[in-house]
């Protein structure tokens, strides 16, 4: 794939998994480039005149995904909402997501300093420092950002409390992570997936969906905007009006 927006190849180290960002066991963390470019694809044909959108990640795991991009993307974001079936997850993604605020970030900077001090480990000082440039990041963006994270279904998914622009999420596989459950009688998810989604989100919506596949399925009779395949993943861009059934 060739990069259309984040073309630069920066050093997207400070919101990498496991350091200011937490991890979730089994809740792989996700190529922040990648998730940069797939957002600005998706809110450039959802919001063409380049007003803030609204994100949801319907499979958030860890909420790293959309805490990233929230945090990359303040000033073209006004809310993000972060759901998932799996109640442990859901409780790292709402720390995750706490950090698009100044208040969670000083907050996760002092525990980290706080952490340096009584263990004596480089790496906690190092990860305190990141936290400071996000907050700096965050602050000269636009400032907090509001976010929710809650208990969700992607399979029979409760509208949304506010209008969504743009779905970004990656969908479990494999190993590392599985669906927490599945309709009976599915027998394709992502399928599945799309017509829920579609069904409670306005029209000029785009859902992007990823994984670790080399193209992913659509329905029959739903057309993609667009097809994108970077590595082991690939992702699809769809138009909520044209995944409704």
């Amino acid at each position: 794939m060739a990069y259309r927006y984040a073309t630069e190849r920066a050093d997207h180290s400070d919101l990498a998994s496991g350091a200011v960002l937490r991890s979730a066991p089994g809740h792989p963390g996700f190529p922040v480039r990648l998730a940069s470019e797939l957002f600005q694809r998706a809110a450039a044909r959802a919001a063409p005149a380049g007003r803030p959108v609204a994100l949801w990640d319907p499979c958030c795991g860890s909420g790293h995904l959309a805490t990233s991009v929230g945090l990359l993307h303040r000033d073209r974001l006004s809310w993000v909402l972060a759901t998932d079936a799996d109640p442990a997850a859901l409780g790292i993604a709402e720390r995750n997501l706490a950090l698009l605020t100044a208040e969670g970030l000083a907050e996760r900077e002092r525990g980290l300093r706080a952490d340096a001090a009584a263990f004596g480990r480089p790496a906690f000082t190092e990860r305190a420092e990141a936290a400071a440039r996000l907050a700096a990041r965050l602050r000269a963006a636009g400032g907090d950002l509001p976010a929710a994270a809650r208990t969700g279904d992607v399979f029979s998914p409760t509208p949304p409390e506010r209008p969504v622009d743009v779905v970004l999420t990656d969908i479990p596989y494999g190993g590392l992570s599985h669906w927490r459950h599945t309709p009976a009688g599915t027998a394709d998810p992502v399928a599945a997936l799309l017509r829920a989604l579609a069904a409670v989100l306005p029209p000029e919506a785009v859902i992007t969906v990823t994984a670790r596949t080399r193209k992913v399925a659509l329905p029959e009779g739903v057309a993609a905007l667009e097809r994108v395949r970077v590595g082991n993943r690939a992702a699809v861009l769809v138009r909520a009006a044209d995944a409704r059934p």
